[in-house]
């Protein structure tokens, strides 16, 4: 180490370890304050000082920053995986992101506030990774009827969560998709599941998860409330995917999507409404169906992981240079 690696460790050392101002450092060494600040410029700029920075779960802040520059989120929660992680590994690093924040916003709730809850198997991974905190006593509302044949449905995850957090849970005493339109306003005629959507509505904070139209990742396929021809058919009619129980399109769009009109839950524009709604979905068959909710700006943050989340960027990029480019017209003179 020459004379100049020494003065730049000192400096460092004083700054950094000794918690020494730079007024206090530059009286000992007989120099200017600015002179310290600009040793302390070249110590970073030689590698002199180097950060180690220690996070209880790996997250990847320079694609989170990206996220949110790029997308209407006003947060990203990005898993960074471990080149061994499986599926299971992946999904509950995402829901222990997003249980970390939850427990960050949740005390900034204003009073009398309730949260909504969807489904998902992300959901379902935020909801485990919740710690007990009774004394919040934050009551819960299910956002979508229920599905009955998954194994953790909507009413099952509002309870759990209000029992987290002492409050009470309020469920959606209806089916999240019936047979016809008629059959929704007939349900929609009960005071029961008028007041149950009428809550919904007025959550400050929402948790969903963000779903797959492919036939290995459907949670409307798994529960039996979809055929694989249902599948098809919505994706013949552009559809990629659902957060909430509602169906959309690559930008978010809903327009010549029928079947929305059989589900009973909150609409897609009351989940813009909501102040915060956190998504938590992950897995390269949820990429279109992510990107879409994205662009529809029906979610506020995004936890997920960085494999996911790199798929997402790329299938942006891709997406936005096949648009047709505008055509300039360059009038006579």
């Amino acid at each position: 180490m020459n004379e100049r690696d020494d003065l730049l460790a000192m400096v460092a050392s004083l700054y950094y370890k000794l918690n020494q101002g730079q007024a206090e450092i530059a009286e000992r060494l007989g120099v200017s304050t600015s002179k310290v600040s600009r040793l302390l410029k070249e110590a970073w700029e030689r590698g002199v000082i180097e950060v180690q920075i220690k996070t209880p779960i790996p997250r990847d802040f320079a694609l989170e920053t990206e996220f949110v520059a790029r997308f209407c989120l006003t947060d990203a929660l990005i898993l960074e995986a471990k080149p061994d992680s499986d599926e299971a590994s992946l999904v509950a690093g995402a829901g222990q992101l997003a249980a970390i924040y939850l427990q960050r916003v949740i005390p900034d709730l204003p009073e009398g506030a309730t949260i909504g809850v969807a489904w998902g198997t992300g959901v379902h991974a935020t909801v485990n990774a919740l710690p007990n905190n009774p004394g919040r006593q934050i009551d819960v509302v299910q956002l979508m009827g229920g599905v009955g044949a998954l194994v953790v449905d909507g009413p099952d995850l509002a309870r759990m969560v209000a029992a987290k957090l002492g409050g009470r849970h309020y469920d959606l005493h209806a089916p999240v998709l019936v047979e016809r339109p008629d059959v929704r306003e007939l349900f929609l005629t009960e005071p029961t599941v008028r007041e149950g959507i009428r809550r919904a509505r007025s959550v400050q904070l929402a948790i969903t998860g963000v779903g797959s139209l492919d036939e290995r990742d459907s949670s409307f396929l798994r529960a039996g409330l979809l055929t694989r021809a249902d599948l098809s058919m919505l994706r013949s009619l552009g559809a990629v995917g659902e957060t909430a129980g509602r169906f959309y399109d690559a930008m978010g769009q809903t327009a010549g999507l029928e079947l929305n009109r059989r589900v009973i839950g909150v609409e897609l524009d009351d989940l813009r409404r909501i102040p915060r709604v956190i998504a938590v979905a992950r897995g390269l068959t949820k990429v279109a169906a992510i990107l879409g909710a994205l662009r529809g700006c029906y979610i506020d943050v995004l936890a997920t992981d960085n494999i996911t989340a790199r798929a997402v960027l790329a299938r942006a990029q891709e997406e936005e240079k096949s648009q047709p480019q505008p055509v300039e017209i360059v009038g006579s003179s």
